[in-house]
């Protein structure tokens, strides 16, 4: 029998670092990133969602108008764009009463609402008068239940005399912008030379006095034409008024036809965001 030998242990060569002292670096897993795209139905279902949104918005709570004229200036200008709360002045047996705010028409107010004449168009003025209330006119100045009243919004441009616009009402002259209909309803609702509203109805004038074709016209506002109250002006495109005062010719230097100039004067930038008393 062959002797037994030792197990032979084989030494690393000189200056050779041991297998069992080697590190090796991590392997790093590559990640790769997936680009999720929203499936069609939930795209849609999200589509619908904000349009449901603004059509409910746009119904029941605030609607958008664009001022045309200047009957009340200056508190709005032509090219004002308005949004305006329909809750603020909604009738009290709406839908939408008992969950959203609600307040009934005070006089100052400025309104939006359906004209009487013509109920697809709509106007807008500030309400003189709220049921119950004397009023008369006298050299343009409006007395409320007896009293003259200190209005600094309105302004008294100056315009042709007009005896039945500055001492309304009167029955000694006429105007041919007057509603036939709402001459001869002036009378009955006159007491002591002063008009009186109705139960349900409103007196309004625009601002500008003197421009203005209102209450004195074509007779009060009934409470279910008034759709709410103007709260902001979100944007107002620079348009000339019929009652701006012609400018003077100046000696300062014009913009030129730049784009920037087009841009500073294509609106009203001081306007945006203004909120409407």
């Amino acid at each position: 029998m062959l002797p037994a030998t030792a197990p032979v242990i084989e030494e690393p060569p000189f200056g050779a670092i041991p297998l069992s002292d080697v590190t090796f670096p991590a392997r790093q897993e590559h990640i790769v990133h997936h680009i999720i795209f929203p499936h069609l139905l939930d795209t849609v279902r999200s589509f619908l969602s904000v349009v449901v949104i603004a059509l409910f918005v746009l119904t029941f709570i605030v609607q958008p108008f664009r001022i045309p004229s200047e009957s009340m200036e200056r508190t709005l200008l032509v090219g004002d764009f308005l949004l305006v709360n329909k809750m603020a002045e909604s009738p009290g047996g709406s839908l939408w009463f008992w969950t959203l705010p609600y307040r009934q028409v005070h006089r100052g107010d400025i309104i939006v609402f359906h004209f009487p004449l013509q109920p697809g168009e709509h106007l807008v003025k500030r309400v003189v008068g709220i049921p119950g209330d004397h009023i008369r006119l006298i050299n343009g100045i409006v007395y409320l239940n007896g009293k003259a009243q200190t209005e600094p919004y309105a302004v008294y441009r100056g315009n042709y005399p007009d005896s039945f616009r500055d001492q309304f009402p009167t029955g000694q002259f006429t105007d041919p912008g007057v509603d036939s209909h709402w001459w001869l309803n002036v009378r009955r609702n006159l007491q002591d030379g002063e008009i009186v509203v109705p139960k349900g109805h409103y007196f309004v004038l625009g601002d500008n006095r003197n421009n203005s074709r209102d209450s004195r016209y074509w007779g009060f506002v009934p409470r279910e034409n008034i759709v709410g109250r103007p709260f902001v002006i979100y944007f107002s495109v620079r348009s000339v008024s019929p009652t701006d005062p012609s400018p003077l010719p100046g000696d300062s230097l014009a913009h030129g036809n730049s784009l920037v100039s087009a841009l500073l004067d294509f609106a009203r930038w001081d306007r945006m965001f203004q909120v409407v008393r």
